[in-house]
């Protein structure tokens, strides 16, 4: 019998959240983020989608329920080929905590990904958004993040352009 996440989270295709919404207003504990957290090692994309997005949205606020994952996200980044996933595990990264080897490794996956013109425009948002927010916890230097994102400018992909804007102004 499916998982009672993996039910709510199946149904429709890649352009729907489906139930994602009422799932997040589910959680409410470790032990039930775990039981959500399982559904990112199904085969099925939709389902993985939809659940890291459902995580995404609950480390928002609960980033310390990522704590026991970290190790699995960091293999999840190895691996992830589906854009959908990628998107919202570059977010996590950022909430993650890390130790100096750890952060290293995840400024490399993000730069790799942002600076990789052939990754979706979305994992490439993603990315820069999450190397700002490691940037703003200070784990990297702000000359790394403007050579990194003057490097990105020039390709003049107008998402791009305006995620360095808003960057930028803050």
């Amino acid at each position: 019998m499916r998982d009672k996440f993996e039910e709510k989270l199946s149904g429709g295709d890649l352009r729907s959240i489906g139930k994602v919404d009422l799932i997040v207003n589910e959680i409410q504990s470790q032990s039930d983020f775990d039981k959500l957290f399982s559904c990112l090692g199904t085969e099925d994309r939709l389902i993985v989608m939809r659940a890291a997005d459902a995580i995404e949205k609950i480390t928002v606020k609960h980033a310390d329920f990522l704590c026991s994952h970290k190790e699995e996200i960091l293999e999840f980044c190895k691996c992830a080929d589906n854009i959908e996933f990628k998107w919202h595990l570059a977010l996590l990264l950022s909430r993650l905590p890390l130790t100096e080897s750890e952060c290293a490794g995840v400024l490399e996956i993000l730069s790799s990904w942002l600076r990789d013109p052939k990754e979706s425009k979305i994992v490439r948002v993603n990315s820069m958004q999450a190397l700002y927010e490691l940037f703003r916890k200070g784990s990297m230097a702000e000359q790394k993040l403007e050579s990194i994102l003057s490097e990105v400018e020039k390709e003049n992909v107008p998402s791009l352009l305006a995620r360095i804007r808003r960057i930028r102004s803050k």
